[in-house]
């Protein structure tokens, strides 16, 4: 029995779009259509982000020249995505938008979470939370980007406490609500269309969501500075001083913390995809430069403690990869768990911290300059480690499933 490796099929590795970054080949359970969408996406990222990428990164602020071609894509819902008779392509589809956010955080992490702002968590807060008329209105719209909308729950003094320490105000005053309160951390809600608030309700104590007009009396936003971590991603401190919105906007399924909590689980998902996907970036950045640079005569890529590294690098990414294949094709059958998508986005977010860190070194002296790429890599990882759940929330949800005892503070 013959054993094929690598070296003896070099041409196949060339008509993979992800290579040795995907080691076991979970690209092969896309389409070939939606390889072709990727394929598209990949060639803009490459050709127009990429060489601006350091420096708007270095600036700190957000390359909008590529918001509108990126929307011009038609990567939410592309229209070639059908399928034939008897087909499952909403597992399928599944498959497709991680591979979506894989390969923009491959990239640049603030520009995954700039896309998944909308696509991901907006998106899923109107398919949660809205009525079913109220989708038929919005959700086109969130597809095409015609109404653009970011997801404001975390408060500045609120962060892993929100279900319980959510200070925002929501008071009913006849057809329309009162809110009063402040947002941090609101990631795109500079360049959005509405905030999707989230507040409590004074008269029953329950939480409930709000799409609140960017420019209404009494909201304003500032631009959170002195970042060291997605440093193009333009975050937001909201205050809502007296904000005035009509019943029509609210969100007519959000009544408790418990639905907010439904539209977590979905969204954590997307973010173990970002944290694989910057592994992906760091390691085929760090692989890059250890086959050009030579020290001592020879290639960097050549010395066993160099390979070893690399060798833990793959290994982690190739967990994530499998991890995050596995939980999409889970959801993509209606299972959702909140100890599923917390495992997730918990282990594949501490894999990226060692693989960032291990490109880092990698890469030498070198690996904290922009030019290698691994920099923005390593340091966009800190941000990704702590949002959408820290690593102890998520490992507590974990262990509450696993126990079926609470250890969470009251």
């Amino acid at each position: 029995m013959s054993v094929t490796t690598a070296e003896q099929t070099p041409s196949a590795e060339k008509t993979r779009l992800y290579g040795v970054c995907d080691y076991y080949d979970a690209e092969s359970l896309l389409t070939a259509d939606e390889r072709r969408v990727l394929g598209r996406l990949r060639s803009f990222l490459d050709r127009e982000a990429q060489p601006l990428l350091a420096d708007y990164w270095e600036r700190g602020e957000f390359p909008t020249q590529l918001a509108q071609p990126l929307i011009d894509l038609d990567l939410m819902e592309p229209a070639e995505l059908t399928g034939g008779p008897g087909t499952d392509r909403h597992q399928a589809r599944g498959i497709y938008q991680g591979f979506r956010i894989f390969e923009l955080a491959r990239t640049d992490a603030s520009l995954a979470t700039w896309y998944t702002s909308q696509a991901g968590l907006f998106r899923t807060a109107i398919r949660v939370g809205a009525s079913p008329e109220q989708q038929a209105e919005w959700m086109p719209k969130v597809i095409d980007f015609s109404l653009k909308g970011v997801f404001s729950l975390t408060e500045p003094d609120s962060g892993s406490d929100i279900a319980g320490g959510l200070s925002t105000t929501a008071r009913r005053d006849g057809e329309s609500w009162v809110l009063n309160g402040a947002k941090r951390w609101i990631g795109g809600a500079v360049s959005a269309d509405v905030l999707a608030v989230f507040a409590r309700d004074q008269e029953d104590g329950q939480v409930k969501a709000f799409l609140v007009d960017r420019e209404a009396d009494g909201v304003t936003l500032e631009k959170i500075h002195r970042k060291t971590a997605l440093r193009m991603m333009q975050n937001a401190h909201i205050t809502l001083d007296g904000v005035r919105v009509p019943e029509s906007m609210r969100l007519h399924n959000v009544n408790s913390f418990k639905d907010v909590a439904a539209m977590l689980r979905a969204m954590r998902s997307d973010v173990a995809w970002i944290a694989t996907g910057i592994q992906a970036g760091a390691f085929e950045a760090a692989l890059r430069y250890v086959t050009e640079r030579r020290q001592f005569g020879r290639q960097l890529g050549s010395f066993q403690l160099v390979q070893e590294k690399l060798a833990r690098m793959l290994g982690n990414l190739t967990s994530s990869l499998s991890l995050v294949v596995r939980l999409t094709e889970q959801q993509s059958k209606g299972i959702y768990r909140d100890q599923d998508s917390a495992l997730a986005k918990m282990q594949t977010s501490l894999l990226m911290r060692e693989t960032v860190a291990l490109a880092r070194e990698v890469v030498g002296g070198n690996g904290i300059t922009l030019e290698t790429d691994v920099a923005r890599f390593h340091a966009d990882a800190e941000a990704v480690y702590s949002y959408e759940g820290t690593h102890e929330i998520n490992a507590l949800i974990v262990g509450r499933a696993l126990t079926g005892e609470s250890a969470f503070t009251r």
